[in-house]
């Protein structure tokens, strides 16, 4: 399995023969390095309905034919696109062909902002818990910080957690590195900074405030193999 990361909240994962994309922001996305005319994803997973999440999703998927995940009220949106969809919702987990994957609660927003300047509710927010290959691997999508992720490290061991530090929208560096503590991954990896200039962030600082858990920042691109 290779795990990687291009830019904001976007992960790749590539993992028997079906490649996933969370979040596709691309287009738009400077910090990026990927075009979305080179994608083909097989499924899209959402973990909630903001513009620089939901980002090229309707594109690719009917492209690609892929599957898109999202909530509900998300994936019945997409679905009126013509888009493939699979709805689920907090607390609830499918297993799909490729894994399972266990939407968790965030707390944030979730509403899509249109060309006609009107914002559509898309339901609740969620974090993603994905188990693949032996591996149990969290993105927390946007969220501030809650009690709840001890609980989650708890029931679930994760190898690889991708936590947002930009602070403004989401949690920032020192509750993102409360939040390793409470679900002590093995491994963390910040995302969702940078990319606008109210989530200006130095991730090298948030790596150095863990502690229990390894820390790895990672570029566009870069991979991590299971």
């Amino acid at each position: 399995m290779k795990v990687s990361y291009h830019g904001h909240s976007v992960v790749k994962i590539e993992t028997n023969g079906k490649t996933i994309l969370i979040d596709p922001f691309i287009n738009g996305n400077e910090l990026t390095d990927l075009k979305a005319e080179d994608e083909q994803p097989d499924v899209i997973i959402l973990t909630h309905g903001h513009n620089d999440h939901v980002g090229d999703t309707v594109e690719l998927a009917k492209k690609n034919d892929s599957l898109v995940i999202a909530n509900h009220e998300l994936a019945t949106y997409l679905s009126w696109q013509l888009v493939k969809t699979h709805p689920m919702h907090v607390g609830g987990a499918y297993e799909f062909d490729f894994g399972k994957v266990k939407f968790t609660q965030a707390f944030h927003g979730s509403g899509l902002i249109t060309d006609g300047n009107e914002i559509i509710y898309m339901g609740m927010p969620a974090g993603l818990l994905l188990f693949i290959e032996g591996k149990t691997i969290y993105h927390a999508g946007d969220t501030g910080l809650f009690s709840d992720m001890k609980l989650i490290g708890e029931r679930h061991p994760i190898d690889l957690a991708f936590l947002p530090i930009g602070d403004n929208f989401t949690m920032g560096p020192e509750d993102a590195a409360e939040a390793a503590r409470f679900l002590k991954p093995k491994k963390v990896v910040p995302v969702h900074y940078n990319t606008f200039p109210p989530i200006k962030q130095d991730p090298h600082k948030f790596v150095e405030m863990l502690d229990g858990c390894e820390g790895q920042v990672m570029s566009a691109g870069d991979v991590i193999e299971y």
